[in-house]
């Protein structure tokens, strides 16, 4: 029997880092589904990286676990240039990121600008850059969680923009690969304090000026209070359940678009059998074919009329000079011809 003085130099025992272990087993499980492991033969894992606890726990994890599957990590850091030191920011993001593993990090700075102001407009500067500095065909995995889907779907809600906002982000959506989605960000926060990581906190994150963060920090406390906790986790969910279903009812409308398509027109016979949520996510398609832009479900409704209530009515004036129109028992799209002063 050992002494007790020897029992006083026996080393602890180390703790798990469960946290760590979560998002390692998030990302192994996402990156093992068939589709999403077919991405992987190019041999190359795009990580976006804004030095925040969720990038730096996922690009953790994807150097992990990318290393037992042979594949090279690299993390992608975009500077949007908004804030006094950001190119430091973003290289010290990118410095991190190496020293978690992955093999090479690549600092990109965009000009943010364009309608839909500045979050809107950044983030179209970020994807571009994200999908313009990736290898064809690879994956890039975003460090979204399930606190953010929450905040899209109260946000979808609010706004009254249907199902399919409601739905929140896709897991998977090519090239974009969203693998912590289940996972809460109190999670990724713990990751990165058992890697003794210290994450940037962009100030803007705690901007009341923007309405998500105004969910993050009002909102959602509130109505966890309320309705006694796991209103992140409710919302998560719901959005997968309306995923699902949004799926299934986009599938039926692919065929039943098939099957109503003349020409460039839609036969209003076909359309005329399907019930009206199927029959607007035909039309949706058809238009968004047929270059209509920043559609809504009030334009929808009003193309719909042309089936469901036609009584001879004029054609629907949209947004991109289209007008829709019914002629001869077919939805045609007629392009408008701009008027010019004194015509």
């Amino acid at each position: 029997m050992a002494s007790p003085d020897a029992l006083e130099h026996v080393p602890p025992r180390r703790r798990p880092l469960d946290a760590v272990l979560s998002v390692r087993r998030a990302v192994r499980s996402f990156l093992s589904e068939p589709e999403h492991a077919a991405h992987l033969r190019a041999g190359e894992l795009y990580v976006g990286v804004s030095g925040g606890a969720d990038s730096l726990a996922l690009a953790e994890a994807a150097a992990h676990v990318g290393g037992r599957l042979g594949v090279r990590v690299c993390a992608l850091v975009v500077d949007h240039q908004l804030q006094a030191g950001s190119s430091e920011i973003a290289r010290r993001a990118a410095d991190e990121a190496l020293r978690l593993g992955v093999h090479t990090a690549k600092v990109l700075a965009v000009t943010v600008e364009g309608p839909g102001g500045p979050e809107a407009a950044a983030r179209r500067a970020r994807y571009a850059a994200l999908r313009d500095n990736a290898a064809e065909s690879a994956l890039v995995l975003l460090g979204h969680t399930l606190d953010d889907q929450a905040e899209t779907v109260l946000l979808g809600l609010g706004r009254g923009s249907g199902p399919r906002s409601l739905a929140g982000m896709r897991p998977f959506e090519v090239p974009w690969a969203r693998p912590l989605l289940d996972t809460p960000r109190a999670v990724t926060r713990a990751a990165c304090h058992e890697l003794g990581v210290h994450p940037w906190d962009d100030p803007h994150n705690t901007d009341p000026r923007f309405r998500r963060v105004r969910l993050r920090e009002e909102v959602l406390p509130l109505l966890e209070d309320v309705l006694a906790g796991g209103v992140a986790a409710a919302l998560a969910r719901t959005a997968r359940q309306l995923r699902e279903d949004c799926d299934a009812l986009d599938s039926i409308a692919d065929e039943v678009l098939a099957g109503a398509l003349d020409g460039a027109g839609l036969r209003v016979e076909v359309l005329a059998t399907v019930p009206s949520p199927v029959r607007r996510r035909v039309l949706r398609t058809w238009l968004l074919h047929g270059g209509v832009r920043e559609l809504t479900d009030a334009h929808l409704r009003s193309v719909d009329e042309l089936v469901e209530r036609w009584r001879g009515q004029g054609g629907v004036f949209l947004p991109g000079g289209v007008e829709a129109r019914r002629a001869h028992g077919k939805l045609v799209l007629n392009r408008c011809q701009p008027t010019t002063p004194g015509s």
